[in-house]
């Protein structure tokens, strides 16, 4: 791969819960604002189903992830109930106004998801017609609140199968970023070539992190300044993380950043600029350091 300059960076918002988007999403617009940045923001838009996530402690390692991240306290006992002793509420149709004003502010939107838990818990077990369905939901609630389609989604959890691409390719997305990686590339899945071009995240995220070796939301930002190279990084936030507790953490990494002098981009900013000379590469479902359950992972050039 071609070595690129100046060092730049692309910041992914995924936005998963009701109290994400309600409360996570203004905090970050007015940060965001402070420093200049423009990000891509996606939407979980039908049920905050969080509460069905404990069937995830049957998982290795899940309960050790929740305990490591102080996720009750982080997230609010509200979203650890909703979908199980708590109604699920419709994020999208409760909250399109919070939703808008992220592009009203100046930032690329797209989708995450319909249903966050059924899509990063399940999506194994769907069918390509039901993957369809699952979309198509959230692309018809995009629609709905922006008055204009989607042009690019994120897959929750970094999940993805053979029937995810499939759909996306039908969709005719300018890009998707439902990998973990180090540059833009078509993935390569169960021997299949897809045509939707993939921006993987290329950083860890901040839950993946923090509690691990020593590290604390104080130290975390060490980590990032680390991995930043020359070229491309696409950096993974979340509305319910660095929009609320950790606020303080992600403020601290843009004055870092913006004092390194690095370049902003949006993911399709990114995707025009870094994807002209993207290579075919192979994804599997795999294990990262810090996650419990497995992601899409770019593999080698093909």
């Amino acid at each position: 791969m071609h070595q690129y300059e100046p060092q730049t960076v692309a910041l992914k918002v995924d936005v998963d819960t009701y109290c994400g988007t309600r409360d996570g999403i203004p905090n970050l617009l007015q940060l965001l604002e402070a420093f200049g940045v423009r990000a891509t923001f996606y939407f979980s838009l039908g049920p905050d189903n969080s509460g069905k996530a404990v069937r995830r402690l049957l998982h290795k390692g899940f309960l050790a992830k929740m305990l490591r991240t102080k996720a009750p306290a982080m997230y609010g006992l509200k979203t650890m109930l909703y979908g199980t002793l708590l109604p699920a509420p419709m994020i999208g149709k409760e909250l399109g106004e919070v939703i808008r004003s992220v592009r009203d502010a100046g930032h690329e939107t797209g989708i995450h998801c319909w249903d966050h838990v059924e899509w990063h818990d399940h999506l194994h077990r769907l069918s390509r017609q039901e993957v369809e369905a699952d979309l198509g939901r959230a692309f018809a609630g995009f629609e709905e609140i922006f008055g204009s389609p989607a042009a690019t989604c994120a897959a929750p959890g970094w999940t993805v199968s053979a029937a995810s691409f499939e759909v996306q390719d039908s969709l005719g997305l300018a890009y998707c970023s439902d990998t973990r990686g180090e540059f833009p590339f078509y993935p390569v899945f169960n021997g299949k070539r897809f045509q939707t071009l993939q921006v993987p995240s290329t950083w860890p995220t901040m839950d993946e992190l923090i509690g691990e070796n020593g590290i604390t939301a104080a130290t975390v930002n060490d980590i990032y300044l680390r991995r930043l190279r020359s070229g491309l990084n696409v950096h993974t936030i979340h509305a319910e993380l660095e929009g609320k507790a950790l606020t303080h953490a992600f403020k601290d990494l843009l004055t870092r950043l913006t004092g390194r002098g690095v370049r902003f981009l949006t993911l399709r900013e990114a995707a025009t600029e870094y994807g002209a000379e993207a290579p075919d590469c192979s994804v599997e479902m795999a294990y990262l350091p810090g996650r419990a359950m497995p992601v899409a992972l770019q593999g080698s050039a093909l």
